[in-house]
């Protein structure tokens, strides 16, 4: 029952990525998505794109990454924050040190190695992971003509340095 007790624990206190309002539009433009909104559409997005990975990807690790890799914006900061992302690598760790280490040891291990794995860019896997990520946001912003980014006075140089890495999981995707 202890390791039921934990995982529940866990469950609970992911409930909050709920709160976690990012800051681009819903496609309908009405409200801005939320991280476990973002999070659910990644993994449809690995589901059905994954045949545009760059090289063979295992698809339920990219659904795994994909579902995990923002628990730690529950301390995060907006992509385009300067200011915030100079602390943001160490608020991250701390952050998936907390949360993981809520589950029992051997679930904790896969999701700091998966979080790892995703933030390391270096498997197909989460270079597609990664690719995904980044172009979501960019569908939803073409979507609803850049609301987000006029918002927050986003350029283009802003948008194209952030994604420079983009293309390395699918230069189809990219591209598109």
């Amino acid at each position: 029952m202890e390791r039921l007790k934990k995982q529940m624990e866990f469950i609970i206190e992911v409930d909050k990525l709920k709160d976690i309002i990012r800051q681009t539009n819903l496609t309908n433009g009405e409200r801005k998505e939320n991280d476990a909104e973002h999070s659910w559409h990644l993994a449809l997005m690995a589901v059905f794109l994954s045949e545009y990975a760059k090289e063979p990807v295992d698809v339920l690790q990219v659904i795994k990454m994909v579902l995990i890799h923002d628990l730690v914006e529950i301390d995060d900061t907006y992509l385009y924050d300067e200011a915030g992302n100079g602390t943001k690598a160490a608020r991250e760790q701390k952050a998936a040190e907390r949360i993981f280490n809520i589950l029992p040891g051997d679930q904790a291990e896969e999701l700091f190695k998966l979080w790892q794995e995703f933030e390391d860019r270096k498997t197909p896997e989460s270079k597609f992971a990664n690719t995904l990520d980044r172009i979501q946001p960019v569908l939803l912003n073409d979507a609803t003509e850049g609301r987000a980014w006029r918002e927050h006075d986003v350029c283009i140089d802003q948008i194209m340095s952030k994604n420079e890495y983009t293309s390395q999981g699918s230069d189809v995707l990219w591209t598109y």
